[in-house]
């Protein structure tokens, strides 16, 4: 395995902080506006200046390299290399002011996915990984917890909607701690030790990228919820899905959710 440069991952993680800090600009503000894209889901003034921000960082430092994201069109390099953004993952929970939002950054190169960045600008929380590196919080080492028994674990998902009642009941028959600390803050939970599990039936691109780093450089595994990879070679799907756990009975996990 091909390590990633640290300040190459040290340059990404004040970036993603830099961005986070923008759109506190805009977070409980009576002068947020709400707009909505053409497949009906929100955004702000503030994942479009995240995202403008992140690009011309990007862009400045490496003219080579491919950049996409959720907010503008794909700006395509030859480097090889290729940064994936997402300015607000949880838009839904900042335009509530609720601070379980984050910004998201991935990099992946010629070996395949490089860095993986969730920051929590209103907590205060950044959870990082480079390939080959480990995983931290805010600058300390951090992994997946030892819990090593589906009974009493914790499973977070994003939206309790996506579940019927008969896949509902067959969790809670399992005595999993259901939670709903959603969005990227949840895979944030999972890597830094803090829940079991994480799961979710339809993310974008720019909403998984990250954590294709991020949970196995924490200890931990990541598939999609039938137990294939989390996402196709050149992560053009439309939709993926996700289950990341701390890997130590991800296997039931699955039957659970696969019966």
């Amino acid at each position: 395995m091909t390590t990633v440069d640290k300040d190459l991952l040290k340059e990404a993680v004040g970036w993603a902080r830099a961005a986070g800090e923008l759109t506190l600009k805009w977070f409980r503000s009576a002068e947020l506006d709400v707009d909505r894209k053409g497949d009906g889901s929100p955004v702000t003034a503030a994942d479009k200046a995240a995202e403008r921000f992140l690009r011309e960082a990007i862009t400045a430092a490496y003219p080579d390299d491919t950049v996409r994201g959720e907010e503008e069109d794909d700006v395509e390099g030859t480097s090889g290399r290729c940064w994936v953004i997402d300015p607000i993952d949880g838009t839904k929970a900042f335009k509530h002011g609720v601070g379980l939002y984050s910004n998201l950054l991935y990099l992946e190169d010629e070996h395949g996915p490089a860095i993986g960045i969730i920051n929590l600008p209103a907590l205060g929380e950044t959870v990082y990984a480079g390939r080959g590196l480990g995983c931290f919080l805010n600058g300390e080492p951090c992994r997946v917890s030892d819990r090593d028994r589906v009974p009493g674990s914790y499973l977070s998902t994003t939206w309790l909607g996506q579940w019927t009642p008969e896949e509902y009941q067959r969790l809670a028959d399992q005595f999993l701690q259901l939670r709903t600390w959603g969005d990227a803050y949840g895979y944030a939970l999972v890597a830094s030790g803090r829940i079991e599990a994480m799961c979710d039936r339809g993310l974008a691109w720019w909403d998984l990228a990250a954590l294709l780093v991020v949970i196995p450089e924490a200890g931990g595994t990541i598939t999609s919820l039938d137990g294939g990879p989390a996402s196709d070679p050149d992560g053009t799907g439309p939709t993926f899905s996700a289950l990341a756990s701390n890997g130590k009975f991800h296997d039931e996990l699955l039957k659970v959710l696969n019966p």
